[in-house]
């Protein structure tokens, strides 16, 4: 079998993978829960091309993500579900539909119409897909009410931000940033208590009100909190690099150098940043 740019190619190829008599055994025994984390990892990873610029592993990044959509197509096509082509026809008829400004007569001319316009679309596909969803026999709380159209699916930042996000569209909001630092405050003198206590379950309680404050303040001050936190990761990597360099170069390791030898070295790394 030969690569073609063509889909249909990379179709019959997951279909050959997923072939029960022929195919290889690590895919055929693959399920859509198991098949999830990497379709998780692709997305993450295509973030990783695009915020380093590699064209060229945002090309391949690309490709491995849409491997994944044919993948779990594929399983859904094997039970009888739906399969490929219904996963395309969704899409494009959701663009379409989306976009009659772009595809039909509409009077959203501007960023702001159209927004308005894709709420009111999107508020009328939730209550067909909620009784579609009713006429299958299934019930999901979480989908019900005003934050319904947050997925629990997201990342647990990612998922905060959508929350505050909504919330805030009916008013419940703060006015500014300045409130947030002092709920900010609040939640770090309620994790100093926690610890202080030595509950477990109430110390992870106060830590995630005050991850969620954080993100409140990203979301007020316009920093998204999922590339702010990546940002920092990247900077730690940068420091604690420093770090093993100048140990090495010194004759030490990291194993037998003392916290407050890298310390010493963490700050000179953040000297030769602000420099």
């Amino acid at each position: 079998m030969e690569p073609s740019g063509d889909i249909r190619r990379l179709l019959e190829i997951m279909a050959a993978l997923r072939n029960r008599e022929t195919g290889c055994p690590w895919d055929i025994e693959q399920t859509f829960e198991t098949i999830k984390p990497y379709t998780i990892e692709e997305a993450y990873e295509v973030a990783d091309a695009i915020e380093r610029g590699d064209m060229d592993d945002l090309c391949e990044e690309l490709g491995d993500l849409l491997l994944q959509v044919v993948f779990h197509a594929r399983m859904a096509e094997e039970a009888g579900e739906f399969n490929f082509e219904d996963v395309v026809c969704a899409v494009t008829s959701k663009m379409i539909r989306r976009h009659p400004h772009v595809f039909a007569r509409s009077d959203a001319d501007t960023p702001e119409a159209v927004k308005l316009q894709w709420d009111a679309i999107k508020k009328a596909e939730k209550a067909e897909r909620a009784e579609r969803r009713a006429r299958r026999g299934i019930t999901e709380d979480f989908k019900a009410g005003h934050l319904g159209t947050v997925q629990r699916s997201f990342p647990a930042l990612m998922e905060a931000l959508k929350l505050q996000e909504q919330a805030a569209k009916v008013g419940f909001d703060w006015s500014d940033a300045e409130p947030i630092l002092d709920k900010i405050e609040e939640e770090i003198g309620e994790l100093r208590q926690a610890l202080k206590e030595g509950c477990k379950d109430k110390v992870a309680d106060e830590l995630g009100d005050l991850i969620f404050a954080t993100v409140n303040i990203g979301r007020h001050v316009k920093a998204d909190p999922e590339m702010a936190l990546r940002g920092t990761n990247t900077k730690f990597r940068r420091r604690f690099a420093h770090i093993e360099q100048k140990l090495t170069e010194a004759g030490e390791t990291l194993e037998a150098a003392s916290l407050d030898r890298m310390e010493e070295l963490w700050q000179d790394a953040k000297k030769g940043e602000r420099e």
